[in-house]
C-alpha cells in the first residue's frame, strides 16, 4: 500500500479538479447558452459519464489516503483501514466483476493486434450516405450530399468499430467490407481505429472509481484530441469553428490522416497499458502485455 500525507493527496485533487474543470466548466455554459459543439460536447454527449463525476478525485488501488479522508467513506467503494481511507479492491471487484473481466479481455485483445490504418474516417461519411437526415444538422456538408455519398461509393469502406458502425444509413452497409456486431467486438477491435482510442476514456470510467482520476483524465484529454480529427476529417464543413478539414476524399488528405491515426494510436498505447494494469489488479490476475 502507498500512503499519501494529507496535503499530498489534497494537492492532487485539486490538480485534477482545475484539469477537468477546463472542460468541464465550458461545456456547462454552452449548454445554458443552448449552444451545440458538434467537437467539444461530444464526449459529454455521446459518454454517460457525467461531468460532476469527472471532478471528483480518486487514487486508485493500493493507495491510502491519511488524514481528514472520511468524506471518501460515502461511497461504498472505500473502507476505513489503519493507516487511513483505501478503495476496498475485494468488495468493487465482486461487485462489478462482469464489467471488469469484459474490460481486460477486450483492452488485451486490442492491444495484442498491429494497428490497421486504412480506414480515412469513412465511418463519419457512411453515417449520411443517401440520407437527408444528418446529425449534425447545424453544419454543411463540405461537398453537398451528392458529393459526399459518391466519396462513399469511391472508396474501399473498412470500418471495425461496431458502435461506429451501428450508426451507418442502411443504404451504406453493404459498403463496409466489415459486418460488426457486439458479439465480435473483442475479435475485431484494433488499436488504429479512431472510436477504439477514444474509447479509452469510456473504459476508464467503467471502472470508476477503481481508475485513477488522472488516468481517466489523460484518457479524455485523448479522446478530444482524436474527436478533432474525427470531425476535420468527416464531410462537415467546420472551418468556422477553427478546424480546417482534412480531405480524405484526396490522396495528400489520406497521407494526413494516416499520419494523425498512427500517432494517437501510439499516444493510445500506454494508456490502455494503463487500463489493463488497474484492470489486471482487480482480476488478481497476471496483467497481460501486448
Amino acid at each position: 500500500m502507498e500512503v499519501l500525507s494529507e496535503s499530498e493527496w489534497t494537492a492532487r485533487r485539486e490538480r485534477h479538479r482545475a484539469r477537468v474543470r477546463a472542460w468541464t466548466l465550458p461545456h456547462h455554459e454552452r449548454k445554458a447558452r443552448g449552444e451545440k459543439h458538434p467537437v467539444l460536447d461530444f464526449l459529454f454527449s455521446y459518454y454517460s459519464h457525467r461531468p460532476s463525476r469527472m471532478e471528483r478525485w480518486h487514487p486508485g488501488p493500493g493507495v491510502v489516503l491519511a488524514g481528514d479522508a472520511e468524506e471518501y467513506l460515502r461511497w461504498p467503494a472505500y473502507k476505513r483501514v489503519e493507516q487511513g481511507v483505501t478503495l476496498d479492491v475485494e468488495a468493487f471487484a465482486a461487485e462489478r466483476a462482469a464489467t471488469i473481466a469484459f474490460t481486460h479481455r477486450l483492452l488485451t485483445a486490442t492491444a495484442s493486434r498491429a494497428p490497421r490504418l486504412g480506414c480515412f474516417g469513412l465511418h463519419e461519411w457512411a453515417m449520411v450516405y443517401r440520407t437527408d437526415s444528418v446529425r449534425h444538422d447545424s453544419w454543411p456538408l463540405r461537398l453537398g450530399h451528392d458529393g459526399t455519398d459518391a466519396v462513399v461509393e469511391a472508396q474501399n469502406v473498412q470500418c471495425s468499430h461496431f458502435d461506429a458502425f451501428r450508426f451507418f444509413t442502411p443504404p451504406a452497409r453493404p459498403h463496409n467490407a466489415l459486418q460488426p456486431t457486439r458479439e465480435t467486438q473483442v475479435h475485431l477491435e484494433q488499436p488504429g481505429c479512431l472510436h477504439v482510442s477514444m474509447d479509452l476514456f469510456k473504459w476508464s470510467y467503467k471502472l470508476d472509481p477503481a481508475t485513477p482520476s488522472e488516468l481517466m483524465a489523460d484518457c479524455f484529454d485523448l479522446a478530444l484530441r482524436v474527436r478533432e480529427l474525427d470531425m476535420r476529417a468527416s464531410p462537415y464543413d467546420l472551418s468556422a469553428l477553427g478546424y480546417p478539414p482534412v480531405p480524405i476524399e484526396t490522396p495528400e488528405g489520406r497521407a494526413e490522416y494516416v499520419r494523425r491515426q498512427s500517432a494517437f494510436a501510439a499516444a493510445a498505447a500506454p494508456l490502455r497499458a494503463a487500463l489493463i494494469e488497474v484492470t489486471g489488479t482487480l482480476l488478481g490476475a497476471p496483467v497481460t502485455s501486448a
